[in-house]
């Protein structure tokens, strides 16, 4: 008994997390990669099951008109991280050994929480670029997480599927060995080593399109790696890796207030589950590694519980864009489909102005704060540091986004009327239900993944009210909307409708 009174007097003193402290919570950002609209199975249109995502979803607010900003990983983080339309940024794309797309002096989530006395730190896929320079993988690699408003990032460069093949902890390459250095380039240089091209019989994993380079761990890449043996990754322990990192930061930083960026690889290919998820979900390497994905949100969650941090800490699950199958890889995605839907009802996918391309899982909680329900507010990921800013008593707001941290966390207000999406640099408008695709060049279809992409040579005007599958064009029967979308989207974009009216021109 006297033990235990004297541990009370201590967290008296020292401000050991037994209370809640509203105006100061912990905020963790979950972003999955490729995660469909319908792969979460608390939305009820899909059949995979994901029953950690799911308690979180069903205690807290499960949003259907949530929104990435983009259909595509690099800008979509960009825009999440900066509050600013990826648009805006020409080397906001999908990024490959590229540089540092966020300027140094950029505001971002992190660091206007660090005004605020945020620890702030990231684990996980960056993909938004390193350095500023030709990257030199073998001594501090800067700038990067640390520089744009993180004190701590344990990371992988790009993505599964592109070397280099290494963790990067604070700007260095994790057991690296110096008398074994890196060397990475995309062009043609494959250093005499074995690649997917050359040597299919080393394999494990048989390429589709676009990953025949480097071979690591019987999984051929996007580009080349020579060296750094010791430093190398496990796939298949990629997951427990990064959630282990995850843990290990907020144990560290739990007695202060913290935001912890935490950015699964999941289900992003290469699809690597671990061997106890192989086969767990009767669908595949893909259904498989959602159900790893599961199990690790589930493990954090219960991690945070563990620790007495679940009631002053902020949880959001979302994804950076829509759901692709085949994305480079033969690996059962599309054959082992069975009656699931990864993109629900909802037209399009990774890549596409259509719906699903954006239109992703987006959910919070708040343990004790929000309240279960289901919102149909539009709400989008720039909005984050707007939110955040609120939330947190800062005056720090980006021009793009917007305070819904009322609609995010205290089940009121109004969502977003309109916003702007884009895809692999193209743009589309939405306004209420209605959302207004400009005429754009180029194939209907990307037939390596199979996905519409929303090019047509005639402007798109769809009502999601009644046509959430956006089958029924009604540019020509309802030209006074269009129109009016059009001036608006204009409006917005500014110097970048010019674009518009050449690609009608052509």
């Amino acid at each position: 008994m006297k033990n235990n009174l004297f541990a009370l007097l201590l967290c008296a003193l020292f401000s050991c997390n037994t209370s809640v402290d509203q105006n100061n919570p912990n905020i963790i950002v979950i972003y999955a990669d490729d995660l469909g609209y319908g792969d979460v199975s608390s939305y009820g249109v899909g059949t995979l099951e994901t029953p950690n995502i799911d308690k979180i979803a069903n205690n807290g607010v499960r949003f259907t008109n949530g929104y990435a900003s983009s259909a595509t990983c690099s800008p979509s983080r960009y825009a999440l991280l900066t509050g600013t339309y990826p648009w805006r940024n020409k080397r906001a794309k999908i990024l490959t050994g590229a540089n540092l797309i966020i300027d140094t002096s950029e505001m971002t989530i992190p660091k206007m929480l660090k005004t605020k006395g945020y620890e702030t730190g990231i684990v996980g896929k960056w993909h938004l670029g390193l350095g500023n320079t030709k990257i030199d993988y073998n001594k501090k690699i800067s700038p990067g997480p640390n520089e744009v408003g993180f004190d701590h990032s344990f990371i992988m460069a790009d993505t599964q599927d592109r070397v280099p093949t290494v963790y990067i902890e604070n700007g260095y390459v994790v057991n690296l060995d110096p008398n074994d250095p890196i060397e990475v380039n995309f062009k043609n240089d494959d250093y005499g080593l074995p690649s997917g091209t050359k040597n299919p019989e080393l394999l494990t994993m048989k390429w589709h399109h676009g990953h025949n380079k480097a071979i690591v761990n019987g999984v051929p890449r996007i580009g080349y790696m020579k060296g750094g043996e010791k430093a190398k990754w496990s796939d298949i322990d990629m997951a427990d890796k990064f959630l282990d990192e995850a843990k290990k930061y907020i144990d560290k930083v739990k007695n202060k207030p913290f935001f912890l960026f935490y950015t699964l690889q999941q289900p992003h290919v290469p699809r690597t589950p671990h061997p106890r998820f192989v086969g767990s979900s009767g669908m595949g390497p893909r259904g498989d590694v959602i159900k790893e994905a599961d199990w690790c949100i589930g493990e954090l969650y219960n991690h945070l519980e563990e620790n007495n941090l679940l009631e002053n800490t902020i949880i959001i699950i979302s994804s950076d864009n829509g759901p692709v199958l085949n994305d480079g890889y033969y690996d059962d995605a599309v054959e082992k489909l069975g009656d699931h839907t990864p993109a629900g009802k909802l037209r399009g996918g990774k890549y596409s102005l259509f719906e699903a391309g954006t239109r992703v899982p987006f959910i919070t909680y708040w343990k004790g704060k929000t309240k279960p329900q289901v919102s149909d507010e539009i709400v989008t990921q720039i909005d984050f540091l707007n939110s955040f800013s609120t939330l947190v008593g800062s005056d720090i707001n980006s021009s793009d986004g917007v305070d819904l941290s009322d609609v995010f966390f205290n089940n009121k207000g109004d969502g977003r009327e309109e916003l702007v999406l884009e895809a692999t640099t193209r743009t589309a408008f939405r306004s209420g239900n209605w959302v207004m695709i400009p005429p754009y060049p180029g194939p209907a279809k990307n037939y390596n993944v199979d996905i519409e992409l929303g090019n047509s040579k005639e402007y798109l005007l769809f009502d999601l009210e009644s046509d959430l599958s956006q089958q029924n064009n009604l540019a020509n029967s309802n030209s006074e909307k269009l129109q009016e979308m059009i001036s608006r989207y204009q409006e917005i974009i500014g110097k970048e409708s010019s674009k518009v009216e050449q690609l009608i021109l052509e």
